[in-house]
């Protein structure tokens, strides 16, 4: 029988270790790493490279790391560890599902932080790449009126079609007066000092965008706007749904592994731990 160690409390990745099991692995925790064909990573997985390095080299020969949005350090110490280390998230069927509890926990967001319904309100979204496109379209279902900023003309002609309407990225400062909410999914910086002085008093924030996020954070402070950073949405606000949705990628990814001929290794087999 596969198995698969679970390492961290990130509460999606342990909920896919238990849909895991509920497949057929045999789930191990961490002092058992070193009997384990897979393991199971924090998501997203940074950490510094000495100590992940010494936790993957207890890993036995051949095992298979799993992880999502993993960083060039991470991967510089699995190659010292000499583990492969696989992103989920680079598997577009994740990614576009996973797009899912990122809106839903935005929107919950945006009932939590703001004192109007979405209903009516004047929402922008920056970006329309999977997530901005999950945002935008639930936004428009219940009623917001919703506007997309994006630098492509296909992407912007995209949320036409979708119900919204759309403005290209360079317009940005003469369209910011007229919204309470700005959801950033652009990783790159966007909302820069400069255009945070159009938005209007009291306006909200919510930055969905991987480190660094494309908000000055700082600008906006003293600004007195409220600026979030809502990283990991999926498993703060669904980790059952996020980690039954990485579980199944995992499942495919091995499944896939297996059929171009790469196989675990030898139930028995174990590597040096330090």
């Amino acid at each position: 029988m596969k198995t698969v160690a679970v390492v961290g409390q990130d509460a999606r990745v342990q909920a896919a270790g238990r849909q895991l099991a509920a497949m057929g692995f045999v789930l191990l925790d961490v002092p058992q790493l070193y009997r384990a064909d897979y393991l199971l990573l924090p998501m997203p997985l940074e950490g510094d490279k000495e100590g992940l390095t010494n936790l993957l080299r207890a890993a036995k020969p051949g095992a298979v790391a799993f992880a999502g949005r993993v960083s060039p350090a991470a991967q510089a110490a699995a190659r010292a560890a000499g583990v492969e280390l696989l992103d989920c998230f680079e598997r577009e069927d994740l990614a576009l599902l996973n797009a899912v509890p990122t809106a839903e926990g935005c929107l919950a967001l945006l009932m939590e932080y703001r004192a109007h319904t979405i209903w009516r309100s004047p929402i922008l979204v920056l970006g329309y790449g999977r997530v901005g496109q999950a945002v935008a379209r639930r936004l428009t279902a219940l009623g917001a009126c919703t506007t997309v900023a994006a630098r492509s003309a296909a992407q912007r002609a995209l949320a036409l079609a979708d119900g919204a309407a759309s403005l290209p990225l360079d317009r940005l400062e003469e369209a910011l007066p007229r919204f309470d909410a700005v959801v950033n999914t652009i990783p790159a910086p966007v909302l820069t000092a400069g255009r945070l002085l159009h938005l209007r008093a009291g306006a909200l924030i919510l930055d969905l965008a991987s480190r660094p996020g494309g908000t000055d954070f700082a600008a906006a402070r003293q600004q007195g706007l409220t600026a979030l950073h809502a990283l990991s949405l999926p498993a703060r606000c669904a980790p059952e749904t996020a980690g039954e949705l990485i579980a199944r990628a995992v499942s495919s990814m091995i499944e896939e592994r297996e059929a171009a001929g790469a196989n675990p290794p030898a139930a028995g087999e174990r590597g040096d731990a330090m």
